[in-house]
């Protein structure tokens, strides 16, 4: 027999011997206060009365005496009887009590620590404190009681409240809260007439309590990024993309292993040349890069990496020689990548996503275009021009794509 299936049927055994143990004590408390009342007994001339329960006769008694013990004794009987249903009753639902707790646990989310049946969780200690609760009355202490069903069966009314709240607070874990807020983010996001401005205040209002979770922390990096593309004035966007840039370098350094961090903070370093000196624009370059290969090393499969990698390639390949020369002035050793190295990147892309963007197909178009195969750059071009536009980059897309199909021919 299972471990567990033993530990139910003792707590069954535990049940029924505390009902009979409390009949018992009832039943010798109600003798010795008649004993001192009867007059002079005869203990040798005895009636039983059912159940096994036997009345005192002796001819010292009066009859009104007799029925008032009689009555007093059916009173007994009725109580004990009912005490029998009332076992009874708890022997059928305790089989039952191990597979209600069992799915209480299984329904609290991902978060929670499996719990051993060996142990008792609050929530079923407070259950078995009221199923067994005359085991005390029968004389048994909480250490017996522990010992043969495995249960605490003990509980002050302190520790019943105490139990009480934190069986509240654990209704709502802050991982649970978490994932809540999460999906609502990414919904928010999605829908195209969603306030960005809305997702990032959701989000710093939060950061408090999530502050030190890496797929919180990824998230806000990626509504600065939002936030700036829809800003206004300059002002605001730069305040923005470094405020990002600020809080990528806080998810990267929290939690290396996680591919989106890395993806988005080599994002707002890609938005942050768009304000810095010369000398940042060419560190945040390499800033991009690194952490690029770092986003691609842990999720290869993520189309999103590529493309951006491709987008890498492809400017530095467009650099001019002054620009090489002040790259390596400052750094050493200039960034390296040819057309070849973009062209690679954005058909990865198409291999794992086919149709990705807009832009993907654009930036074949012109890849195909700088190495001398039209054709491949016609279809990519026509590609592109079969796609709707609906995001701010396609509408980028679209303008690219106004000024290079009249150049192919399309």
């Amino acid at each position: 027999m299972a471990q567990a299936d033993g530990k139910v049927l003792v707590l069954g055994a535990l049940a029924g011997a505390a009902g009979i143990g409390l009949a018992a004590v009832f039943y010798q408390r109600f003798r010795s206060r008649r004993r001192g009342s009867w007059p002079r007994c005869n203990l040798n001339h005895t009636n039983a009365l059912g159940s096994g329960i036997m009345v005192v006769d002796g001819p010292g008694l009066p009859w009104g005496g007799q029925a008032e013990v009689l009555e007093r004794l059916e009173a007994l009987i009725q109580c004990v009887s009912e005490l029998k249903e009332e076992m009874k009753s708890l022997k059928s639902a305790l089989p039952t009590l191990q597979d209600q707790v069992r799915e209480e646990l299984r329904g609290r989310g991902e978060a929670h620590r499996a719990i051993p049946l060996h142990r008792s969780t609050p929530t079923r200690r407070k259950r078995a404190a009221g199923t067994i609760a005359a085991a005390r009355a029968g004389g048994r202490s909480s250490e017996e009681a522990e010992s043969e069903g495995g249960y605490m069966t003990a509980l002050t009314d302190s520790e019943e409240e105490e139990l009480s709240d934190a069986e509240q607070g654990e209704e709502e874990q802050p991982a649970d809260r978490l994932c809540v807020l999460l999906e609502r983010i990414d919904g928010m996001r999605q829908a195209t007439e969603s306030d960005k401005g809305e997702i990032l205040a959701l989000l710093l209002e939060q950061r408090e309590e999530f502050g030190q979770n890496s797929t919180f922390l990824w998230r806000l990096i990626r509504a600065y990024c939002d936030v700036h593309d829809v800003s206004c004035t300059l002002e605001e966007k730069k305040t923005h993309a470094e405020t990002g840039k600020k809080v990528g370098e806080e998810a990267v350094s929290l939690n290396p292993t996680c591919a989106e961090s890395h993806q988005w903070y080599a994002i707002m370093c890609g938005i942050m040349a768009e304000y810095d000196t010369v000398q940042n624009k060419i560190k945040n370059g390499y800033i991009f890069k690194d952490h690029l290969d770092k986003a691609i090393e842990l999720k290869p499969q993520d189309p999103m990496s590529y493309y951006l990698l491709g987008r890498w390639c492809y400017a530095v390949a467009q650099l001019s020689w002054i620009e090489r020369k002040v790259a390596a002035t400052l750094f050493g050793e200039p960034p390296s990548a040819t057309v070849e190295d973009a062209l690679k990147n954005f058909l990865k892309v198409e291999e794992i996503q086919p149709g990705y963007s807009k832009n993907n197909y654009v930036f074949l178009a012109k890849c195909y275009k700088d190495l001398g195969q039209r054709d491949k750059a016609r279809e990519m071009c026509e590609a592109a021009s079969s796609m709707n536009t609906v995001t701010k980059e396609d509408e980028e897309a679209q303008k690219e794509l106004d000024s290079l199909c009249p150049a192919l021919g399309v």
